[in-house]
């Protein structure tokens, strides 16, 4: 009897063992494909976004393209002389950075926000996706796309100047006025970008609790004590996230929708930070100082994150990262 019984657990521990062995290697093989699923992004990663950073060199360097890297003398800090020498152009650019970065903080970012809510109080589904897919859509224009769109509608020669002139009433000077340069880049933005930032926000809200809302109602609160006592508490740790990721790339306010904009202007009022590292690198030749503002605008951005990180963590929050 004691023989079967031992028969019976060597028997059971075989067939178990026979049982675990191929789901491991079913593990094993499905771990492999995502290994080799991810081994292209991942090497596009590192060679496109990690193997640059090797360049930051030149920021100590009297760099020139025809000499190369290596045979470039090295010149220590002397890139970095904007800093404390008072240089015009690069606190003119540094200025008009801030000033877009502040604006585009206090007015851009919430926007999606406020559209969720909106979108998020519609009774009709239909509704709903119809206007959020509307409200998006310009996200996937260009800018070339978007700037063009802007000055057909409100250029000298635009749509809205050409009704005004029909009409006999005086135009309107929006493009290509200095004084409202900050102004237009910010509409851009939001008639761009806010749809597509919505997205976030409408996520995080289906994951609110719908019975926090039925027991507040049975408790006679109104839609206004609902929306700051349960929506906004649910989308605080979202918020502080994005607010945190946008601080990191606070100092870059648009390359691309500034460059193509900033001949009518001039440089007194549109210059920013990425636009003098271009002007000065690429069309002045200055590659040293160039790359060495690129490379302080980046440290500062990193410790915008961190330090924003920190301070979501004393107010209970998780953050891009723990403890």
């Amino acid at each position: 009897m004691a023989m079967t019984v031992k028969q019976r657990s060597a028997t059971t521990r075989r067939s178990t063992v026979a049982i675990e062995l191929p789901r491991r290697f079913q593990r094993l093989r499905r771990d492999r494909v995502l290994v080799a699923l991810g081994v292209p992004g991942a090497t596009a990663l590192i060679l496109f976004q990690y193997v640059p950073l090797l360049g930051n060199v030149i920021a100590f360097k009297d760099y020139q393209p025809y000499v190369g890297i290596r045979e470039s003398p090295f010149v220590g800090l002397q890139n970095f002389s904007f800093l404390w020498d008072g240089n015009p152009a690069f606190l003119n650019a540094l200025v008009n950075t801030l000033i877009l970065t502040v604006v585009q903080a206090v007015l851009v970012f919430p926007i999606p926000l406020g559209i969720a809510l909106l979108l998020n109080s519609l009774a009709g589904e239909r509704l709903k996706r119809l206007l959020q897919s509307v409200l998006y859509l310009p996200h996937f224009l260009s800018w070339v796309i978007v700037v063009a769109i802007f000055q057909q509608m409100l250029g000298n020669a635009g749509m809205l100047n050409t009704f005004l002139i029909q009409h006999d009433l005086p135009m309107l000077h929006i493009i290509g006025v200095p004084e409202l340069f900050k102004v237009l880049l910010t509409t851009q933005v939001i008639w761009k970008d806010a749809g597509w930032g919505t997205i976030i926000f409408l996520a995080a809200l289906a994951q609110v609790d719908q019975e926090q809302y039925e027991a507040s109602a049975v408790d006679g609160a109104n839609g206004w004590q609902r929306l700051w006592h349960i929506t906004l508490p649910s989308l605080k740790g979202i918020f502080i996230l994005l607010l945190i990721l946008r601080l990191g790339d606070s100092l870059s306010v648009g390359f691309e929708q500034i460059i193509l904009q900033q001949g009518p202007v001039g440089a007194d009022a549109s210059e920013v930070l990425d636009t003098w590292v271009y002007n000065n690198g690429i069309i002045g030749g200055d590659w040293g100082m160039s790359s060495a503002a690129g490379l302080v605008k980046s440290v500062v951005g990193v410790l915008l994150v961190i330090g924003a990180n920190k301070l979501a963590h004393l107010f209970g929050e998780q953050g891009v990262y723990q403890k």
